[in-house]
């Protein structure tokens, strides 16, 4: 188990087809060697696993990343949890599928992956 930064920024979208550096969630999580989040060191430092969203026109949103009886979920500050469809294994360069805050799914590709142990 290793704890990672994952940035993650806008891929390929219909409104933006080159993608958006300036759209990003920034994750802090364990992962395993396999890039799947490792629930057990996550249940055991809860508090450690972050998300951050950056978005130019919006106000920005942290909160944690918390296991849910629907799956992964991302929880900000004063809001219901957000499900997220599926946290796949973390690969550079690979596509991820987000639930923004209002439900709506986009897709983000990691654009880096940073060790922090």
């Amino acid at each position: 188990m290793t704890w990672q930064s994952i940035r993650l920024e806008l891929a390929e979208t219909r409104d933006f087809p080159r993608g958006s550096a300036s759209r990003v969630y920034l994750l802090r999580l364990p992962l395993d060697a396999a890039g799947a989040i490792d629930e057990g060191a996550l249940t055991r430092l809860p508090a450690r696993a972050t998300v951050r969203r950056f978005w130019p026109s919006q106000a920005d949103l942290s909160g944690r990343v918390v296991k849910t009886a629907q799956g992964w979920a991302f929880a900000y500050a004063g809001g219901d949890p957000v499900i997220q469809p599926g946290l796949p294994a973390f690969h550079s360069g690979a596509d991820v599928l987000l639930a923004e805050p209002d439900g709506t799914p986009l897709p983000f590709r990691v654009a880096r992956l940073e060790r922090l142990n």
